[in-house]
Order: C-alpha cells, then structure tokens, then sequence
C-alpha cells in the first residue's frame, strides 16, 4: 500500500511528474472511478479471479488518486479516509466490536439503517428517509434504493399483485399518451419513466435485483443477434443487406439453439 501511494504521489509530484496526472481533478477522475467500479463488478460476474484481481486493484488506484488530488490540495489524506471508513466500520458493527447480540443478516440490515439514519440526523441531514441516496447513481439502481427507502416507513404495496396492477394501469396510460391526436414527447418520456419505476418495484417484491434481470437480457440480446449477424456471414451476407423478416427468422433459431 505504501508503495501504491509513494507511486501516486510520484505521478502527481509538479517536479518530474506525468503531465496528464497533474492536470487532474476530483471530477475528471470521478467517470473513471464510476467506470473502474463496473470492471469489478463484470470480472465477478465472469467468475475471473485473475481478472477481479486486476480490477480491484483499477478501483484501489482511483481511491488513491482522489485523495492524493485531495491531499496536493491542502485536504484530507489518504491515511485519513481509511480512518474514516475504519472508525465507520465498527460503529456500525456494533454487535462485533462491542458486544454480540445474536442479531441474524436481516437484524443486521435493519440495524445498519437505524444507524446510517442516527448518522445523518447528526450531521443535520435529517430532513427525508430519502436523504444520501445518491444522486449519481444508475437511475435503475437509485429507483431501487428510493423504493426500499420508503418501505422502511411503510409506504409500499403490501402484495406483488397490487404493483402488477400498477404496472398495467401506467402501461395504459403511456399508450394513451402515445396514440393521442397531439403526441407529447416529454409526457412519454414521463409515463415510461414511471413504466420502469413500477418494474423496479415489482423486481424488489419478487426478489429480483433489477440490474442483474437487465444485464441477463442484455447478455441474451448480445448473444442472439451475434447469431443472427454469424449466420448472414456464413451466407456471404450482411446484416445490413438482410431484411427484418429474415432477421427475426434468425432470431427465432437463436433461441431455440440457446434452449438445446
């Protein structure tokens, strides 16, 4: 680790440094370190513990470069963020690191909120449940961390089947949008925003993490229209070149190669 940061450190240094490590800021690196985060997550997707190996160590690198920036800047340091985090650690685990009360994972979930609540009503960040869900975050991701919010104070469907009726009821009301006289673009982006939200919240009641439903069709996309594109190639032909209707004839071989 502390090679890690003397290497940093080197980088950034205004004598001898890399010119484009110095040009750096906490916003020009943050898409990066959005984008490091995502390598982790498809390397253990992957089951690739060589590759996980090499993307931590992507994200290890984006956390020292934001607190060497921070520190070149007369701020915080890296040694002072992993007192942070340390410190935050073990307030929250109380039942670790002070005294065991057989809490359960679930116990400890609901325990882990009742703290992160306590914390923000310390800092004067109280004012809504709502409050830290970041901004920032995949709009599909922060739908979902919003829902959870509000369940945690009872304001949820109490059974699946009222979110599929909700779910058709804004079905209804986006075709309603779009085959109206005058079709109003903002209103259909509106209407399927909240198509998506209520599929988020149906995905939380049947215990179906959205993002992965989403990256598995992606992946099943991905996969049948390679087909699609290897078949026309082993034709001496394009996709291009192919019509919709020879296409989907494809598609359709897809699947039922990917279900033998």
């Amino acid at each position: 680790m502390q090679r890690l940061l003397a290497i940093m450190a080197r980088l950034r240094s205004p004598e001898g440094g890399c010119p484009w490590d110095l040009e750096q800021t906490h916003a020009t690196i943050a898409p990066y370190t959005i984008e490091e985060a995502y390598e982790v997550s498809e390397a253990v997707n992957q089951g690739d513990p060589q590759a996980l190996k090499e993307e931590l160590g992507d994200l290890l690198l984006q956390v020292v470069f934001q607190a060497q920036i921070a520190q070149d800047a007369g701020g915080f340091t890296f040694a002072d963020v992993a007192e942070a985090i340390s410190t935050k650690m073990i307030r929250r685990h109380p039942h670790v690191f002070a005294q065991a009360d057989g809490r359960d994972s679930d116990g400890q979930v609901a325990a882990w909120e009742v703290i992160k609540a306590e914390e923000r009503a310390a800092k004067g960040k109280a004012e809504s449940v709502l409050d830290d869900v970041a901004l920032a975050l995949p709009a599909l991701l922060r739908a979902l961390k919003l829902q959870k919010r509000a369940a945690r104070v009872g304001f949820d469907w109490t059974d699946p089947k009222d979110v599929f009726d909700k779910l058709r009821e804004e079905l209804a009301e986006f075709e309603a949008e779009f085959t109206a006289p005058t079709r109003d673009a903002a209103r259909l982006e509106e209407e399927l925003g909240d198509i998506l939200f209520c599929a988020v919240n149906l995905a939380r009641h049947l215990n179906v993490d959205p993002e992965a439903a989403l990256r598995g069709t992606n992946a099943k996309f991905d996969k049948r229209f390679r087909f699609i594109e290897a078949a026309l190639r082993a034709e001496g032909r394009s996709v291009e070149a192919a019509s919709l209707e020879e296409m989907e004839v494809l598609w359709q071989a897809a699947k039922r190669d990917a279900a033998e």
